[in-house]
């Protein structure tokens, strides 16, 4: 059965790097006596796989790996056994089943949210959030084209942003209204609003870009073109960036097979139905987790 983790990632545990973050579920996964099934041949190893590897640094409530289990208890028993085996810095939020046919989490990684904002001691981007969202939409709107110089081992290429910044806009996170309809359940974004108490408007920048194997824009390009636009001074460890959450396409069928691709289809064009009656529009994409169901 496959089985699909959603984690937050805070604190001291921001700085530990991507493969280290996977040497260490492997560890939590054998101590939380989940059934975790392991490759065949010489050096068998735990059918496992991450979604987007997170950049050190950067805090997340939104991290999401695959597994292949033998069997497995319910989700809430689940995360229950892996939280107690967790370090501080890393919260198990869900453990769902998917079909026996799912594509991989890291296959169907379109998009993801993010939220910047300068650390305590640090000046933000703006005063107010409503200074910050005026700044943004001359920066996203008033640019017919966003380009920034991207430097690798091999050679120096231009790379056009507008395109893959889905959804730019200011935030304050000292709106309870906010951290709710963004689902924040990060504790040190929460300490950072605590520490911001006596301010009643501490600006967030919120963005959604494409994340995925082919275009996967880096929210640091982001802000040092926003920065450079506005002529602001960018010091990179004066901003905190945290991931809320990773999407895959709505339309994109999560399944392999020909009977369960049809099967998906069906769904989503009944989902779409649903969404017009009640006279909304139908989201461009879900959440990973939503892909699966709890157990």
């Amino acid at each position: 059965m496959n089985i699909r983790i959603k984690f937050q990632k805070y604190g001291i545990m921001k700085f530990i790097g991507h493969l280290d973050m996977m040497r260490y579920f492997q560890k939590a996964i054998r101590r939380a006596d989940i059934d975790i099934a392991y490759s065949e041949g010489y050096s068998p190893h735990q059918i496992m796989s991450f979604a987007a590897p997170l950049g050190v640094g950067i805090t997340s409530d939104g991290e999401y790996f695959d597994i292949r289990a033998n069997s497995s208890k319910s989700s809430q028993t689940s995360i229950q056994a892996l939280n107690e085996t967790m370090a501080e810095g890393i919260s198990v939020l869900e453990y769902k089943q998917l079909p026996d046919t799912a594509k991989t989490a890291m296959s169907l990684v379109a998009a993801a949210d993010y939220l910047i904002f300068a650390k305590s001691g640090y000046a933000p981007l703006a005063g107010t959030s409503e200074e910050l969202e005026a700044k943004a939409q001359a920066f996203y709107e008033g640019q017919s084209e966003i380009t920034i110089s991207k430097h690798t081992k091999k050679r120096e290429t231009t790379l056009y942003l507008k395109p893959l910044i889905y959804q730019m806009n200011a935030l304050n996170l000292r709106s309870e209204e906010t951290l709710s309809a963004l689902k924040v359940k990060n504790p040190q974004i929460l300490a950072h609003c605590q520490e911001n108490g006596g301010k009643d408007n501490v600006p967030a920048l919120f963005l959604k870009v494409c994340t995925g194997s082919a275009d996967n824009v880096k929210p640091e390009l982001v802000l040092e073109a926003f920065c450079g636009f506005h002529g602001l001074p960018l010091e990179m460890a004066g901003f905190q960036i945290h991931r809320l959450e990773v999407y895959a396409k709505a339309d994109e069928i999560p399944v392999k097979g020909e009977a369960e691709r049809k099967s998906y289809e069906n769904y989503i064009k009944e989902q779409k139905r649903i969404y017009r009656r009640q006279g909304r529009a139908f989201p461009e994409f879900l959440t990973l987790g939503e892909l699966g169901s709890d157990i």
